[in-house]
């Protein structure tokens, strides 16, 4: 990886772990994950590196660990990105093997891949969670009440907010290129 990936993922992971602990909870009983999106964002950027995949998961779910508001929810954390990232990994890879999809501008498959896997590992990412925690500590609610309540609803902010993150970081990544200097 070079210099200028390294150094954009990391801004971009920070910029994820600052909206995790900086967001309310928005009226639900537990606040959406930004920083998911963020990793989304990455991976999208950099999807046919794994490595990077992988090591962004891994940075994320040690920062949501340590901003979490759910009681014990640090290893359910660094769990659900682990394996969410290698689900939306392999589903990226997926949609990348399909010939009409590669026919697309770069710029038209991110963003139909964003679109893709935001929702998609919001729901994987939520329910890893819920399913881990509950091994792990126990639930303070129902598992269909607390997916309904903070999945579901998550869902859908992240569909909003990583849409918009993403458009945000690919036009400053377009804008910054030497190629427009």
């Amino acid at each position: 990886m070079n210099t200028k990936k390294l150094t954009m993922n990391s801004i971009l992971l920070a910029i994820g772990a600052l909206l995790h602990q900086i967001t309310p909870t928005l009226g639900l009983p537990m606040q959406p994950d930004f920083a998911l999106a963020m990793l989304f964002v990455i991976m999208v950027l950099n999807k046919k590196d794994y490595k990077t995949a992988i090591v962004a998961a891994l940075i994320t779910g040690i920062f949501t660990a340590m901003t979490t508001k759910f009681p014990g929810g640090q290893f359910p954390n660094i769990i659900d990105k682990i394996v969410t990232a290698n689900c939306i990994y392999v589903l990226i890879f997926i949609i990348c093997k399909i010939k009409s999809f590669n026919k697309l501008s770069e710029s038209k498959q991110n963003s139909i891949i964003a679109s893709i896997i935001l929702p998609i590992g919001t729901f994987i990412s939520g329910i890893i969670f819920l399913i881990s925690a509950q091994a792990i500590v126990g639930l303070p609610a129902s598992f269909i009440t607390l997916f309904l309540t903070v999945v579901a609803p998550s869902i859908i902010i992240n569909l909003v907010a990583g849409t918009f993150l993403y458009k945000t970081v690919n036009l400053s990544i377009k804008r910054s290129s030497p190629s427009r200097r």
